[in-house]
């Protein structure tokens, strides 16, 4: 069981970090759907950076939910992983905004 945790864990914080730069490393929006523009601006970019958040956070659910009892969150829970997301998110942000790249 506890290797099984473990493998769990690792699997979220990966899952988490490629999810939190997929809006930063391409032009698609969420990775697959073209867009009309061709071009995403940083509102969308953000809006995907939301959703994936949720959708990683409804992923480490359901393998909670796998190992046993789901543990109770609070607020302090939300506020901390939202946090380490958008960290995990800024090499992608870095990337896409602050670095010069050749057009």
């Amino acid at each position: 069981m506890q290797s099984s945790q473990t493998a769990f864990v690792w699997l979220v914080l990966v899952l988490a970090l490629v999810s939190a730069n997929l809006p930063f490393l391409n032009q698609r929006l969420f990775g697959v759907l073209a867009l009309p523009s061709g071009r995403k601006l940083l509102a969308v970019r953000l809006a995907e950076l939301v959703v994936m958040y949720f959708v990683v956070g409804a992923i480490g659910l359901l393998l909670e939910q796998r190992l046993g009892r789901i543990a109770p969150q609070t607020w302090e829970f939300y506020a901390v992983t939202a946090a380490l997301f958008v960290t995990l998110a800024f090499p992608g942000f870095v990337w896409r905004y602050l670095l010069k790249h050749r057009d």
